[in-house]
């Protein structure tokens, strides 16, 4: 599994991860901030983005693309982060790669099982085939009555592409994030606790990190420290990136 990445920076490498239905542009508006000490690796993650498709998608088994990726790259180590999915596989990697990761961060998720919130959301692009569609817009008004939350929608559309024939497609793996749903929301597994240095970023007004997850992270990652973006919800580093930025830099950056 050759995971497509984009790069930029100089200095100690930094793995980034995105989230369920994302990419590596979910990033770019904190990439140059951290670009500015660090070899920022911003990967799209199986079934997503410009990686390949595959019909397994497992926390395992994205771990294991994320092990490939660095041997790829001529790492052995790296510092590591990733939002919501992204933050589970950072998780699972680092309690089963410990010594290939030097700073962990997750963004605004748990290390234990979480509701089947997206369920809707899947179900209502399943539905919609997009090839019977001529634009975006039209699209976008096809999904208005499953999904009345624009922001959501808009999100959601980027995933949209052209095929070869014209007509429009998913870029990702749609039918394999459904058929792999019910994986995505379990819980990371592992044997040994990860004691490197590990930061868990929350959103305020979110609802995925809560106190009571503080005593599963405790006995996996003993060695955590919790911060709170005052005023974000779930997407802390799109709707904080300057706050968040700063405290993921000042993290990473300590000796």
């Amino acid at each position: 599994m050759r995971l497509h990445c984009h790069a930029t920076g100089h200095g100690p490498p930094l793995v980034l991860l995105h989230g369920l239905f994302g990419s590596f542009s979910n990033w770019l508006g904190v990439s140059h901030a951290f670009a500015r000490r660090f070899t920022v690796l911003a990967v799209d993650q199986r079934n997503h983005g410009r990686s390949p498709h595959a019909d397994e998608m497992s926390y395992v088994s994205m771990a294991g693309d994320l092990a490939e990726f660095l041997d790829t790259h001529g790492l052995q180590s790296a510092h590591l982060l990733g939002h919501s999915m992204g933050g589970k596989v950072a998780m699972q990697f680092a309690l089963s790669h410990p010594a290939r990761v030097k700073r962990l961060v997750v963004v605004d998720m748990a290390p234990r099982a979480m509701p089947p919130q997206h369920r809707a959301v899947i179900e209502a692009l399943v539905a919609v085939d997009p090839a019977a569609y001529r634009s975006r817009s039209e699209m976008d008004a096809a999904l208005a009555g499953r999904l009345p939350d624009v922001a959501l929608r808009r999100f959601l559309l980027k995933n949209l592409t052209s095929a070869p024939s014209g007509e429009l497609r998913w870029q990702v793996n749609l039918s394999a994030i459904h058929a792999n749903y019910g994986q995505l929301m379990a819980a990371v597994t592992g044997g040994r606790p990860f004691t490197r240095p590990t930061l868990f970023v929350r959103g305020e007004h979110s609802d995925y990190l809560t106190a009571g997850d503080t005593g599963e992270i405790e006995r996996l990652f003993p060695n955590a420290q919790l911060r709170t973006v005052r005023g974000a919800g779930h997407w802390v580093h799109a709707e904080a990136p300057a706050e968040f930025a700063s405290v993921v830099t000042e993290f990473l950056s300590a000796t």
